[in-house]
């Protein structure tokens, strides 16, 4: 097996994810992935598919990642890991499918409007 290279997207977050045969090295932005991500509950949306497919010590995971917050930044790397694993073995599919790691969440930011602060907040009305 060579490398597989897939994308994923959350909010404004952009995750290169290439994966290829190795010992189970995870490396965000040529860190590794828990000095990137600090928090526990972060760490675990990139654990949690390889622990799913039973293939946390098996890959090598290299991600380039930009745009966007932590969160968004970490369920868009989850997106491309679980797409890539996936790829790799189509038995994984639907394991990844029923814990839903393989379905696009496209919420964004709803745009402003003009005449108004935010994009639905109104300013204050005045009757007299």
């Amino acid at each position: 097996m060579d490398t597989v290279s897939t994308i994923g997207r959350r909010k404004a977050s952009v995750a290169r994810v290439y994966v290829s045969p190795g010992k189970g090295k995870v490396t965000i932005n040529g860190k590794d992935y828990k000095d990137y991500f600090p928090l526990q509950y972060i760490q675990y949306n990139i654990e949690n598919p390889l622990q799913l497919t039973n293939a946390s010590k098996s890959y090598d995971i290299k991600i380039n990642v930009s745009g966007g917050g932590i969160k968004g930044q970490a369920e868009a790397i989850r997106l491309g890991i679980s797409r890539a694993l996936s790829e790799i073995n189509v038995e994984n599919r639907q394991v990844l499918k029923e814990n839903r790691y393989l379905t696009r969440d496209a919420r964004v930011v709803e745009r402003k409007k003009y005449g108004k602060p935010k994009a639905r907040k109104s300013f204050q009305f005045s009757k007299r």
